[in-house]
C-alpha cells in the first residue's frame, strides 16, 4: 500500500486533529481516513453550517 498523496502540512494538521501519529496517518487506508474525516466533520461544527449554502437552493 503506498502512502497517501497529501502535502506534509496537510498530513500534520490531520494527524493532530484525528489524534493519530503522523506515520499511522500516512499509511492509513484511504477509506479509513475518509471515515475518520466524516466522523470529525460530524463532531465539530464548522463555520459553513451557520450559513445556508447555495447548493441547497439549487437542489429545490
Amino acid at each position: 500500500m503506498k502512502p497517501l498523496q497529501i502535502s506534509p502540512e496537510t498530513a500534520q494538521k490531520l494527524a493532530k486533529q484525528l489524534n493519530v501519529p503522523l506515520e499511522h496517518l500516512m499509511h492509513m487506508p484511504q477509506h479509513i481516513l475518509l471515515q475518520k474525516l466524516a466522523e470529525l466533520a460530524k463532531s465539530t461544527p464548522s463555520d459553513d453550517s451557520s450559513h445556508p449554502s447555495t447548493d441547497s437552493k439549487q437542489e429545490s
